[in-house]
């Protein structure tokens, strides 16, 4: 039997939600990717991605208000930005999965003890048949 709980809205972690509205496009994940490599700039991710620069900039307006990347000016020219992750904005979503992982763990160890036991009762059935 499977038992649905309904949470509140309110009770959920916008902070969750909002990585995971981030991560929702296939471009912001790729920018991700490349920053998991090393630092870039904005024309670098460009290039790398083959996208123009103000297609690309909106992608990286969304992952900075989310707080999974930062960009710093470099030092001595402020029209350069690097961009690089915020492994700690990473740390909630780890954390969700991590107790989903351990929550099907468990659901799926007990189903285990539960086929085993039933199996093992089948063959004593069975046992007793043929002795029969």
């Amino acid at each position: 039997m499977v038992v649905h709980t309904a949470i509140a809205r309110s009770q959920l972690n916008p902070t969750i939600d909002e990585t995971f509205s981030a991560l929702s496009d296939p471009t912001r994940r790729a920018v991700i990717d490349l920053l998991r490599q090393n630092p870039c700039r904005a024309g670098e991710m460009a290039d790398a991605l083959a996208m123009t620069p103000p297609a690309l900039s909106r992608h990286l307006r969304i992952l900075r208000g989310s707080g999974l990347i930062t960009d710093d000016e470099l030092e001595g020219d402020a029209r350069v930005r690097l961009y690089r992750l915020q492994p700690e904005a990473f740390a909630p979503l780890q954390s969700w999965v991590s107790e989903l992982e351990a929550f099907w763990g468990d659901q799926l160890q007990s189903f285990k003890r539960h086929a085993e036991s039933r199996a093992s009762r089948a063959k004593a059935q069975q046992k007793l048949k043929r002795k029969k």
